[in-house]
């Protein structure tokens, strides 16, 4: 018997449900578990890479199923590209799913549940879902095209694959609650929090930062934005505040990443002639400390709508990175609580522009207060989402469901790094 993990991008892709799934792979395979990691070809930065069908990281085997390669740039593409790995999916689980083992089915394509719901009931495969975000939730309250007309089969559909799966694990409390409230049944549902990479994310001094040098930061200070820069994420309210601090010469906004509303972003600090403003691509995973490390606090935002439904995984690198967070969103949400638990920044609501500029304008003024935040996010990371926390906690859920030979288990702690090194020294 076995593991499956399901999910469209695993190692070495560097996206976050990557990063979490792998991390967890690893973990499990190194613990004496049968894993097998089921992903698709591709990188999901550089579409021009291709990864091999079938790959070994240490104990764990990857197989990568052939899917069509449309691309992000638009809804159709993606669209066929989601529905061919459900088709890759469905027939692979169908010829090597077997009685007995689990299958955790991650949300990345959406509605992945459902089509692998029966193909694991005539194999008698247990199913386990990893609820990352949830659709079509989230699609329909931004109002993705093409999503209202069959918002509620969709629903319903999603309802019925958990309602028959063995466990359906949600990152935050929130979402646990809204799926209960959906007549999910309590039984199947538990709550493991995401984390990050606690060795290979850590605190990096400002004038020890490579980066700040090279790109010029040296004597400024830095609000960071690192990551993808997604519908579910509120922009205009840091703009605006961008855009009140135009005229202090020694505070800066660095914007690392990509994505749908990227483009939007630098033509509106374009149109407002904005030069506090400096982008930057997605970094390696080895110089990952130091890009997040660049900043001397960091944005995250979320729309309020969405706060039962997605949480923002740059939150926990941010922790581990130990620099104070700037959140923008709902001031009772699962980032603001935790911000306020751990004295770790700020929370303001969206529209909040002119508060937000105050919150920075404070920290700049105040170094020995941002130093402290910046100490209390690596300690509330330590003590809350660390790695070793989350996999164990999957460890123990594994463990009810699935006998492991108790020769194979590595007492260790495994974790994404873990795969990186195996994977240079293979």
């Amino acid at each position: 018997m076995k593991i499956i993990l399901i999910n469209r991008y695993l190692y070495p892709d560097e996206s976050a449900t990557s990063r979490m799934t792998s991390s967890l792979a690893s973990a499990l395979a190194a613990r004496g578990f049968d894993v097998v990691g089921l992903a698709s070809r591709d990188v999901h930065n550089d579409p021009q890479r291709r990864l091999p069908a079938d790959d070994r990281v240490g104990d764990l085997a990857i197989h990568r199923l052939a899917t069509s390669r449309f691309g992000r740039s638009r809804l159709w593409g993606r669209a066929i590209d989601y529905l061919s790995f459900h088709v890759s999916a469905a027939l692979w689980t169908l010829l090597h799913a077997r009685r007995g083992d689990v299958c955790v089915v991650c949300t990345d394509p959406p509605m992945l549940s459902v089509t692998l719901a029966l193909p694991l009931r005539l194999k008698g495969a247990r199913m386990v879902n990893w609820l990352h975000d949830l659709f079509p939730e989230v699609a329909l309250e931004l109002g993705v095209p093409g999503t209202g007309r069959f918002g509620s089969i969709a629903l319903r559909l999603r309802d019925w694959s958990l309602a028959r799966a063995e466990r359906n694990v949600a990152p935050i409390e929130a979402m646990t609650r809204l799926l209960g409230r959906r007549g999910i049944p309590a039984r199947t549902l538990a709550t493991i929090r995401h984390w990050a990479d606690g060795d290979g994310i850590r605190p990096v001094r400002r004038e020890d930062n490579a980066l700040r040098r090279d790109w010029d930061l040296t004597d400024k200070f830095v609000v960071g934005y690192s990551g993808n820069f997604g519908r579910a994420h509120e922009f205009d309210t840091i703009l605006a505040a961008a855009e009140r601090l135009k005229d202090r010469p020694d505070i800066r906004f660095l914007f690392i990443g990509n994505g749908h509303k990227r483009a939007t972003v630098e033509r509106w600090i374009r149109d407002h002639g904005l030069d506090n403003v400096v982008f930057r691509p997605f970094q390696p995973r080895e110089r990952l400390a130091e890009s997040l490390g660049a900043a001397d606090a960091h944005l995250v935002s979320l729309l309020p709508s969405l706060e039962s439904c997605i949480i923002p995984s740059k939150f926990y690198g941010i922790l581990a990175a130990g620099r104070p967070t700037l959140f923008v969103g709902d001031l009772d949400g699962e980032v603001a609580r935790a911000v306020a638990h751990g004295d770790c920044g700020h929370a303001v609501a969206i529209g909040d522009a002119e508060g937000l500029a105050r919150h920075i304008l404070a920290l700049r003024e105040a170094p020995a207060t941002c130093d402290r935040m910046a100490a209390n996010a690596r300690r509330l990371f330590e003590a809350e989402y660390t790695e070793a926390r989350g996999c164990t906690e999957w460890i123990g859920l594994m463990d009810s469901l699935l006998p492991r030979p108790a020769a194979n288990a590595d007492p260790g702690r495994i974790a994404e790094p873990r795969l990186a090194r195996e994977r240079k020294a293979s």
